[in-house]
């Protein structure tokens, strides 16, 4: 008696295992009624709306340029490298970090799939170049729709810099 409730039991137990995983297998195989192909194939979006970026940490450099003008040249050098890689379509995201121990500075998220292309646009960056910035760089998965936002950030921009 005691051997057929057991089997009774794992019977019942291994049925309802089998419709938990198959019912999460199907709820995770839905597709997008709002799927817009023709868009995320110009995003350069996969199955999921992802893609390869480069996210760049830059962190105060090793230099130590003592001349304002100098240090003001190689920043405003600096803003014009960013101003040129976004028109180029290579920057998503840029923006400084608040000041904090880790001597972080900014970030960037390019739109290229690998550090070496990363490198190539950093490498036109003066403050780079100079070393008063350092770069950080590390692959990210993020959403193929980030460039969108470019277009509306000039729409709420009120001063340029």
């Amino acid at each position: 008696m005691q051997l057929k409730t057991y089997s009774f039991f794992l019977k019942n137990i291994s049925l309802l295992v089998l419709v938990l995983f198959l019912s999460q297998h199907t709820v995770a195989q839905k597709d997008n009624p709002a799927y817009d192909k023709a868009l995320a194939d110009s995003l350069g979006g996969d199955d999921y709306g992802m893609k390869q970026y480069i996210l760049v940490i830059l962190k105060t450099g090793p230099a130590k340029i003592e001349r304002k003008e100098t240090v003001d040249s190689l920043f405003k050098g600096h803003m014009e490298n960013i101003q040129r890689m976004a028109a180029a379509g290579k920057l998503m995201v840029a923006g400084p970090i608040k000041k904090n121990d880790k001597t972080y500075r900014g970030i960037f998220i390019l739109n290229v799939k690998t550090p070496e292309e990363a490198n190539e646009l950093l490498a036109k960056d003066p403050a780079i170049k100079e070393k008063l910035l350092e770069a950080e760089l590390f692959q990210w998965y993020g959403s193929s729709a980030l460039p969108m936002y470019l277009p509306f950030h000039n729409k709420v921009e009120k001063k340029k810099m």
